[in-house]
């Protein structure tokens, strides 16, 4: 038991350190890259389909709900700037979650966020930038 206590501590200290806990960073250029459900305008060239992820099995249960939904986004943004986009419409979401246990006490968490959606290069005067 004290093996377990003291990997899941350690656990826990290296993800406060390291930036596995924190939202994924969005690259120089990609805060401009929009996000939305709403279809491409007329005259926007498409890229590619792009997914954003965050988190994972064992970063993931020490992540914030608001941290893993931030970070697939961010990802996504990077991605979709990556092959020169500016426009994502968003297809799909899905959220992970681990469960973990044993008979009459099981529990879950959210452990991994992704999000599907594809990239667009739109002239910005169409899409407001």
């Amino acid at each position: 038991m004290k093996t377990s206590i003291h990997g899941a501590f350690a656990l826990l200290l290296s993800c406060l350190t390291l930036p596995a806990c924190a939202a994924v960073e969005l690259s120089p250029g990609a805060e401009r890259v929009i996000v939305t459900k709403q279809p491409a305008p007329q005259g926007c060239r498409f890229l590619g389909t792009v997914i954003g992820e965050q988190g994972g099995s064992l970063s993931g249960a020490f992540t914030s709900n608001a941290n893993l939904q931030e970070g697939a986004v961010n990802d996504m943004k990077n991605k979709a700037h990556g092959l020169g986009g500016n426009y994502v419409v968003l297809e799909n979401t899905n959220a992970g979650t681990t469960i973990s246990g044993d008979r009459g006490n099981i529990s879950g968490q959210q452990t991994d966020v992704t999000h599907m959606g594809n990239a667009y290069s739109c002239p910005p005067q169409l899409v407001g930038l």
